[in-house]
């Protein structure tokens, strides 16, 4: 939008609210496309009246450009003037340091199918409880009008037609949940009989917490948080989804899990590591604009930390998922073998889902492939 503003600018803006209007105005012109344009004018024409100063003619501003706008629509510069780099961050919203990391990482034409995904609408994906009855849940979304497609990525997903399922009886009733397809995924890595003590390391707000202890039943999870508020959330949603009886939660850094916790005191362990996010972008758009190339590095000593601290409480034999939300090497298959190197005791398991599989141990999952948010999965094993 800041590019599409300079290039219809003749002079200088002189009052501090018309920027801010006429950046949220052409965002409306140029991605709500229910909005009618004539709707975005005359709204933004009535904010410029009421926050212009006396006599400003702030608002027949506003409304010539806003109307230039309309009339000449998007406009993008060369490629041979600005560069690859310079184009793409301006066609696609991206600062430079992150379009010039995913062409260095996936080359210029993956690069640019990634950047466009981000700035897709997200689907609306639902998991269903492995408690629920999958055929009458189906049915009744269907009489509902949410029109759900299985996921071609998670076998306990599905994709629906609209939101609003937060207000459904369904939910309320803990037989769906809103999940993303590859976050869904996660908690079906681990091979669990039913019986096992589980530890998630990084639970907040509870997602995978519940979709693991929906697989137990004479086992538990316990559910760790750095934050206490953030834990009322596991228990709330435990509450819903009907499993809190196999979860318990404690306000834990989990840097000091090996502190707090006996030796090989769990027989799985779940590290969904705070990371940067990244492969959230079509759903968290925010992000791209507060993460720079040393958050990428600082996280990276967090997350092996926490692996450090989990991994002396994981029973022999036991196995260690870690997964972020993040599509970077340096917090994702960097993470993993520095781990190696100074775990020799454990390795990596390859392993098979339904729709995906990997044999090296490592799952990457970019926003282009599935649709779905980008993700990344681990799975390793403590040799007996």
């Amino acid at each position: 939008m800041e590019y599409q503003l300079k290039q219809l600018l003749k002079s200088k803006l002189t009052e501090k609210y018309l920027e801010p209007l006429l950046l949220m105005s052409l965002y409306q012109l140029i991605f709500l496309d229910k909005i009618p344009a004539n709707a975005v004018l005359d709204e933004a024409n009535k904010l410029a009246k009421a926050y212009g100063k006396s006599h400003s003619n702030g608002y027949k501003l506003v409304n010539g450009i806003l109307r230039n706008f309309t009339r000449k629509g998007l406009v993008l510069p060369e490629v041979k003037q600005v560069g690859l780099v310079s184009y793409l961050s301006i066609k696609d919203s991206m600062p430079e340091w992150l379009v010039q990391y995913f062409i260095e990482n996936w080359g210029e034409q993956r690069a640019e199918t990634i950047l466009a995904s981000f700035n897709e609408n997200a689907k609306n994906s639902l998991r269903i409880s492995n408690l629920a009855d999958r055929d009458k849940v189906l049915a009744e979304l269907n009489e509902q009008g949410y029109e759900p497609v299985d996921s071609n990525l998670a076998t306990n997903s599905v994709i629906v037609a609209h939101g609003g399922i937060a207000e459904n009886s369904l939910f309320a009733d803990g037989k769906v949940t809103i999940q993303d397809e590859a976050a869904s995924l996660v908690a079906d890595v681990f091979d669990l009989s039913g019986d096992e003590q589980v530890l998630d390391a990084c639970s907040a707000p509870g997602g995978k917490t519940i979709q693991i202890a929906e697989r137990l039943s004479t086992g538990s999870v316990t559910a760790l948080d750095i934050h206490p508020k953030k834990l009322n959330l596991v228990k709330q949603n435990a509450e819903r989804m009907g499993v809190a009886s196999r979860i318990k939660t404690i306000a834990l850094d989990a840097k000091k899990t090996n502190t707090f916790f006996s030796d090989q005191q769990f027989d799985r362990i779940l590290v969904d590591a705070p990371c940067s996010g990244l492969g959230l972008l079509r759903r968290k758009p925010e992000i791209r604009y507060g993460k720079s190339q040393k958050d990428l590095e600082n996280l990276q000593q967090i997350q092996l930390a926490i692996l450090d601290s989990v991994s002396k409480v994981l029973a022999k034999k036991g196995e260690l998922v870690y997964s972020t939300c993040t599509i970077t090497h340096e917090e994702d298959e960097d993470v993993i073998e520095q781990f190696l190197a100074d775990h020799p005791q454990f390795e990596l398991l390859p392993f098979e889902l339904p729709n995906i599989s990997t044999e090296t141990g490592m799952l990457k999952i970019l926003p282009d492939s599935f649709g779905s948010d980008g993700f990344f999965i681990a799975k390793l094993k403590l040799r007996g």
